[in-house]
């Protein structure tokens, strides 16, 4: 996600223990985070104390930096303060301490309307009450401007011919500085010249705050970079938005030349000829909206991958030891499911002969279900996955089109922007039906769907590469896809060799998972979505 996505936690309790024996508990909220890949808990801050209450509200929030693609494992540790100093464990005896609650941030947030309820827990054989915590996206401000100028009677600064103009906009610091934000391009010969209409973020052009200064340079272009100074003007994000009802005219004055001449007047004027804002939606606004990730998995059971029961074949596992497939699954899977409210994932397998006629197929339910393919929780999904190992045999060929057309089908079916799959297939990388694939792909793209493909074991996987498109958009028959959908990542980049499967599947998981935001907003983005709730 983009980095930087700032979430504000608010922290509220209901029904507390009561330890104080005469009065009300005073409780003190403290959050404990996981390192991505690590076991152990780093106190990361607390909320204030509230005295003599069992329904706290608390006003201190927690701001964390949040990653959809990465598993942020918290920890709410609910404590009675008794003159508490810093340090935690020696001063919160067990006496002080009134239950604990561990949630994932991405459950935060996908919870409805970004508000979750937790039971406490941890004090044996007592009811500890509940937390409640509600995640609000800070950045006040993700509006997104765009507007046109024109000049008219600049100065003239070229020997043979008129100037070359373009403008500059700069952004006040706090400290009286200035940043550049837009340059405009140069309009050839002219001085009258009309620039295109532009888009800048709001908080590029003044932080979110309406009337700070914004300054606007306007340069006579040389081809030598040694550019000649027209003039300049002041105005604020505020003064610009009022042009949304008149042209506003701005006279650009040269302060040399207003010293210097008495009669000097200004060196030409600038109209704001249109000025509109938008609201730039995040991936938090679609999913806190009420969007559901409904997510699929497909894995390849072809011949390719060898006998389940030789040490060689990528699906062979021990009792301590996952097979690739299984640990992949996972890692993906451990972080969708948290944007999944029923926690029921369809899983399919492809290209095996199947009991007990040994028909071939590119779309078996793992569970053996046809009328309902679902897995309860990536568990089931597992569970489901090792069954079919047992009772089918691997053959081929290694066709996606199939499985890519059943998900992209039930896409089809709701298309408000209120569900979203992602197909998960998990491959040695032989494929055998490329121009069905890039077909299925394609008409894939203009529906609300991702496809994540985990490549497995040592194959060169051109294939696959072609497939992603993130260097040439997929293409099939001349139509191309409305939209890159497609991220594909090798597992072998991800098996580290001193055998930390922690923070190597978390590192797979992330780099999977991406891309998704941004594919969901280019779905919302061109069928003109909005989130489906706007209250403040």
């Amino acid at each position: 996600s983009v980095p930087g996505t700032k979430v504000e936690l608010t922290v509220s309790c209901r029904n507390l223990l009561d330890l104080d024996t005469f009065s009300k508990s005073d409780p003190v909220v403290v959050l404990f985070m996981q390192g991505s890949g690590s076991r152990e808990w780093k106190e990361f801050g607390r909320t204030e104390v509230i005295d003599n209450t069992l329904n706290p509200d608390f006003v201190r929030k927690f701001v964390l930096d949040y990653y959809f693609e990465e598993k942020q494992n918290l920890r709410f540790d609910v404590v009675n303060k008794v003159g508490a100093p810093r340090s935690y464990c020696s001063v919160f005896g067990v006496q002080d301490f009134l239950g604990q609650a561990f949630v994932a941030l991405g459950e935060v947030i996908g919870a409805q309307r970004g508000r979750l309820e937790r039971p406490l827990t941890g004090v044996p054989g007592k009811r500890c009450g509940t937390i409640l915590l509600l995640a609000e996206e800070l950045s006040n401000c993700r509006d997104i401007v765009t507007m046109q100028l024109c000049a008219n009677k600049l100065d003239k600064k070229d020997f043979f011919g008129k100037s070359d103009p373009f403008l500059v906009f700069y952004r006040s610091n706090e400290d009286g500085t200035f940043t550049i934000c837009h340059k405009t391009e140069v309009v050839k010969n002219t001085l009258n010249p009309v620039w295109q209409p532009f888009t800048i973020p709001v908080r590029a052009l003044c932080n979110g705050d309406y009337d700070r200064t914004v300054k606007i340079d306007v340069y006579d272009w040389d081809r030598d970079g040694s550019h000649d100074f027209i003039g300049e003007f002041a105005t604020s994000y505020r003064e610009l938005s009022r042009a949304q009802s008149q042209f506003t005219v701005y006279e650009v004055l040269n302060p040399r030349k207003k010293c210097k001449k008495k009669k000097y007047v200004n060196s030409g004027t600038v109209t704001l000829l249109s000025f509109s804002v938008e609201s730039e939606f995040t991936f938090v606004d679609y999913i806190r909206g009420g969007t559901q990730l409904n997510f699929t998995v497909a894995i390849d059971f072809t011949a390719s991958n060898g006998m389940p029961s030789q040490p060689t074949s990528l699906h062979y596992a021990t009792p301590y030891q996952l097979s690739a497939y299984a640990l992949a699954l996972k890692a993906v899977g451990e972080i969708i499911q948290d944007y999944d409210s029923d926690k029921l994932f369809p899983a399919y397998g492809f290209g095996a002969k199947l009991p007990p006629d040994g028909k071939i197929s590119h779309q078996f339910p793992l569970n053996n279900n046809v009328d309902n393919p679902s897995c309860a929780g990536i568990e089931g999904v597992l569970e489901s996955y090792l069954q079919s190992l047992r009772t089918v045999q691997l053959y081929g060929p290694t066709n996606f089109a199939p499985v890519i057309n059943q998900v992209a089908g039930t896409a089809a079916q709701v298309t408000d922007g209120s569900q979203y799959h992602v197909l998960l297939i998990i491959t040695d990388g032989v494929i055998s039906d490329m121009l069905q694939t890039k077909e299925a792909i394609v008409t894939a793209s203009a529906l609300p769907m991702s496809i994540i493909i985990v490549g497995v074991g040592p194959a060169e996987f051109e294939a696959m590469e072609e497939l992603d498109g993130d260097e040439v958009r997929v293409s099939s028959r001349g139509r191309y896809a409305e939209r890159d959908i497609v991220q594909f990542v090798p597992f072998r980049d991800y098996v580290d060799d001193s055998g930390n499967q922690v923070l190597s599947m978390a590192r797979l998981a992330k780099d999977v998972l991406a891309e998704i935001p941004e594919q969901l907003l280019s779905y919302m983005k061109t069928h003109d979505i909005k989130p489906r709730w706007a209250d403040p």
